[in-house]
């Protein structure tokens, strides 16, 4: 995947992607795979397979500075530090640098980026979960925000080949409101976890359960990429995985895409606007800035992919403005930098496990318990203070501060730690969905610019009276099904320094989906209503947020709606 030295002379090309992480990945192998020649941009540098994962190996006494974040990262990463976890040491160079890339916030918001080929697909969490027909059909039955333009059987067999590629491990449980998926063999609970498991099932009755995460980890067999083998139970993910153990596009479906010899990859390619012809109606291609020598350049295509995540996807479109887009290519609605999601969590509860002081566990599975919503589903499940739901994940682990400290490595202190490893602890923290709602948005800034000449984005967003009322019993049942389990020292907590959206890092609902033009941007097949050869297939097309995980879906409908361009482009229907 080296970086093609191209000019703006060059013929047209098919498509146009830009970005390159779990969407754009998806876009670039679906459009290639189809013949199109597509010219894939990245904003940020190349990042090779392997050969740039150059913290994959080190242990912490490895680092200068024990792998916390330095004085020096804290200062340039000043916003990505407030997470308390993306600064470490061993993977704060795949974290934009605060300073270099600004952002302004009238509320707070948590923007955690990754400017890079492979995108955040290289420290993505890896929860992978299906959205349901309940939350597809969810805005038109409570009335909020629009009704998503689509269903789920419009969805699942792109699900369905999306699973099948990338690999996602994981245990089917038969819920209406978590689909089934096509899954590798589970990786398995500890022995606290099943005891959790078992006390909770015998305890409740609205029908929860719990089960082990459905995870994009390869746990058996092979899959197609850059030699993609089984995960190694090492949980050092967020430094770029040499085994390609789990989905990223770096080690999946970039080198997929490249091995059809239709993409031209051009790293330091800063996107801001797309071109728009008013003869034609049609978008005619993207004006790009490269990040390093400045130069503006112009590349033609017949369609366009918008993948650079919801809020970049955004502000390019807000700045392509033109007679018939005066506010933004495909802004007839108003819409576009409104509605602005992401999952609310930081609130749960904790406590410790005794009598498994015999019992340990292998290996350091990068991956913890799920346990699906269940509540507003009928019934029992059913409850007055809010709607929606919410699911919980989370996990039960011994404390040993051998792994922290270097020395115990070694000699007599070595052995101790391994003969007496410290309590099992288990926690629970929820991830809540989020209504959509115009008056969170972004929008950009043109007297703050940043160092290409490009307007700034500010953030105006915040979790509502919804969100609010949902996290007291978020809390509230956490506490109370760690006490059935009979834990001891059980506590809830709701950080309050951690309430601010972005957090998630699932932000989403900027150019949201719609059946009408007059309240949406995009229609079922992730079109610009009012430039059809415009797709928009990051977060930005979300017209709810669910309460799972959500870049299985935005792979999902990539891979829909870059089959349907390849279509439309062959019928010469955009």
């Amino acid at each position: 995947m080296d970086r093609k030295q191209i000019d703006a002379s060059e013929e047209q090309y098919d498509a146009i992607v830009i970005g390159t992480g779990i969407s754009g990945g998806w876009a670039a192998k679906e459009l290639c795979e189809n013949g199109l020649k597509t010219l894939v941009l990245e904003r940020g540098r190349n990042v090779e397979h392997v050969t740039d994962y150059k913290t994959a190996h080190m242990d912490p006494w490895d680092f200068p500075n024990g792998n916390v974040a330095t004085k020096e990262i804290k200062e340039r990463k000043f916003k990505q530090h407030r997470t308390g976890y993306v600064t470490r040491e061993s993977h704060e160079h795949f974290f934009v640098d605060d300073i270099k890339h600004p952002y302004n916030e009238k509320r707070r918001f948590d923007w955690i980026r990754g400017y890079h080929v492979g995108g955040r697909s290289l420290m993505w969490g890896r929860q992978s979960y299906r959205l349901s027909e309940i939350d597809f059909e969810a805005n038109k039955k409570d009335g909020n925000g629009v009704d998503w333009p689509v269903r789920y059987k419009d969805i699942e067999p792109w699900y369905d080949k999306v699973e099948e590629f990338i690999g996602v491990s994981g245990e089917n449980l038969g819920l209406n409101v978590l689909p089934d998926q096509k899954l590798l063999k589970p990786m398995n609970l500890n022995c606290v976890e099943e005891h959790l498991q078992t006390k909770m099932s015998e305890s409740f009755d609205d029908g929860r359960l719990l089960t082990i995460g459905r995870t994009a980890h390869i746990t058996e067999g092979t899959k197609a990429g850059a030699g993609r083998t089984n995960c190694q139970y090492r949980n050092r993910c967020m430094r770029g995985c040499p085994y390609g153990a789990y989905f990223s596009s770096n080690s999946s479906t970039l080198p997929t895409a490249a091995a059809t010899g239709n993409m031209t990859l051009r790293p330091h390619s800063v996107a801001y606007q797309i071109i728009y012809d008013e003869q034609s109606q049609k978008a005619t291609g993207v004006r790009v800035i490269d990040a390093e020598t400045k130069e503006k350049l112009e590349f033609k295509a017949k369609v366009i992919f918008l993948c650079a995540s919801a809020m970049a996807s955004a502000s390019i479109l807000l700045q392509s403005k033109s007679k018939r887009f005066p506010n933004g290519l495909g802004n007839d609605s108003d819409q576009l930098g409104r509605n602005v999601m992401d999952h609310h969590f930081h609130i749960g509860a904790y406590g410790v496990a005794e009598g498994f002081d015999d019992k340990y566990y292998k290996g350091r599975r990068p991956n913890g318990i799920y346990i699906p919503r269940f509540r507003n589903l009928g019934g029992k499940t059913d409850v007055n203070d809010f709607v929606r739901g919410y699911g919980y994940q989370g996990g039960a682990t011994r404390s040993s501060v051998s792994e922290l400290v270097a020395e115990l490595k070694y000699g007599p202190k070595l052995k101790e730690a391994i003969l007496k490893p410290g309590q099992w602890n288990v926690t629970l923290f929820g991830f809540g969905e989020t209504l959509p709602d115009p008056n969170n948005r972004m929008y950009l800034d043109y007297d703050k610019l940043d160092e290409w000449g490009l307007p700034t984005i500010t953030f105006d967003a915040a979790f509502g009276k919804n969100e609010l009322a949902m996290r007291v019993d978020m809390q509230e049942q956490a506490v109370k099904m760690l006490k059935a389990a009979g834990f001891k020292n059980v506590q809830g907590y709701d950080r309050d320094d951690k309430k601010a959206m972005g957090l998630g890092i699932h932000e989403m609902g900027t150019a949201r989906m719609g059946r009408d033009p007059k309240t949406s941007v995009l229609n079922g097949y992730n079109q610009v209503h009012a430039c059809k050869n415009v797709y928009v297939t990051d977060g930005a097309f979300m017209t709810s947020s669910a309460c799972q995980n959500p870049s299985l879906s935005y792979m999902a409908f990539t891979a829909r709606a870059a089959n349907h361009a390849a279509e439309q482009l062959k019928k010469n229907l955009i």
